[in-house]
């Protein structure tokens, strides 16, 4: 794939995928790389933190089509990472996870085929997979808005839509190690819901990775889903204590929050039985089925009853880091360092 040259568009862009992509593609011979968001002051912030002529800021909201459509134009590549990711926020106001994740994603989508964008990447979650909150179902449509639009233009558009699916990501801006490292600076305790609890663990560089081979490997209507290691709460808490240098850090158990799962699913049963295996990624190929069932109905049943030998891919069923190993990734990721010196600064 060649990106010399091209203009890429990110939404959402101000955030931490935002700058991490932007600091990888600053690396590289693009024209312009454009951030569409809805937040002047981050803005503002990310104009000051990097002083590059290819960088141009859109403001505006994926729900506005008009707006979305000012930042498409001549946009060769784009990554659409705007959504309501927060589970609470979404809970209390589901309407609004419809309006942004699903309907703002519909408008995205349109934008990138009415303005011919080479290829789209969606950005997406684990949440999606058998959701259990309102942030989860609305990502989950999201998924299903997007395959169903690939299906749609195929053959007729040189526009190739394709989702990628990831956990949580250490350093993001929402995660759990940025929550601990400002408790730790306001002299709170940890705050833990259950210690057993599993979540992936993924940096922004492997964040980075997966899109980037999506947007390279895509054939249109795909999901990409980048294999990562599990590791407890317990296990990041005393990382974060370690890397503080802390160990004795008080911690208090406040018991799993309403709508929020055990261990997170990257990839369901029903998904891995068509999964294509590449090494480092999983690729879910879209339903080539069309509306005509009937042909489905017979002939097929030894294929499609079977499920003996899939199992989810789950935060519990993954590779579980060792403690040594999750501390090796604390201590050496620079988004996690700096994250800490942003944090913490000179308190420590």
């Amino acid at each position: 794939m060649i990106i010399d040259n091209a203009v890429f568009l990110i939404t959402g862009g101000t955030g931490s995928f935002g700058h991490a992509m932007v600091r990888r593609l600053m690396r590289t011979k693009v024209a312009e790389i454009r951030i569409f968001s809805r937040d002047e002051k981050k803005q503002d912030d990310m104009r000051k933190e990097f002083s590059d002529e290819r960088i141009r800021f859109y403001l505006g909201d994926v729900r506005d089509s008009g707006a979305v459509d000012s930042a498409m134009t001549d946009v060769d590549f784009m990554f659409h990472a705007a959504a309501l990711k927060q589970v609470p926020s979404c809970e209390f106001f589901p309407l609004e996870a419809v309006k942004t994740n699903i309907l703002g994603t519909s408008n995205v989508l349109d934008s990138a085929i009415k303005n011919r964008v080479s290829r789209a990447v969606i950005l997406s979650t684990d949440k999606a997979v058998a959701p259990v909150n309102a942030m989860g179902m609305s990502k989950a449509l999201m998924e299903k808005v997007v395959v169903a639009k690939a299906r749609e233009i195929k053959g007729r558009s040189k526009t190739l839509l394709c989702c990628t699916r990831y956990g949580n990501v250490i350093a993001s801006r929402g995660s759990v190690v940025p929550l601990f490292f400002e408790q730790i600076r306001l002299g709170k305790p940890l705050t833990v819901t259950n210690g057993a609890m599993t979540r992936f663990m993924l940096t922004l560089e492997d964040a980075i990775e997966l899109v980037l081979y999506a947007i390279e490997h895509t054939k249109g209507g795909e999901i990409f889903v980048k294999k990562a290691p599990g590791a407890s709460v317990s296990q990041v808490v005393n990382s974060v204590k370690k890397m503080v240098d802390l160990p004795e850090y008080p911690v208090e158990s406040i018991g799993v929050r309403d709508a929020e799962k055990l261990h997170e699913v990257l990839v369901s049963v029903d998904e891995m039985r068509q999964a294509i295996d590449t090494d480092d990624f999983y690729v879910i190929p879209p339903d080539s089925k069309d509306l005509d069932y009937e042909r489905y109905f017979s002939g097929q049943k030894s294929q499609t009853d079977s499920r003996s030998g899939f199992l989810e891919y789950t935060s519990d069923n993954t590779n579980q880091l060792l403690d040594d190993e999750l501390l090796d990734i604390f201590v050496n990721d620079p988004s996690i360092v700096e994250l800490k010196k942003t944090c913490l600064g000179g308190k420590l």
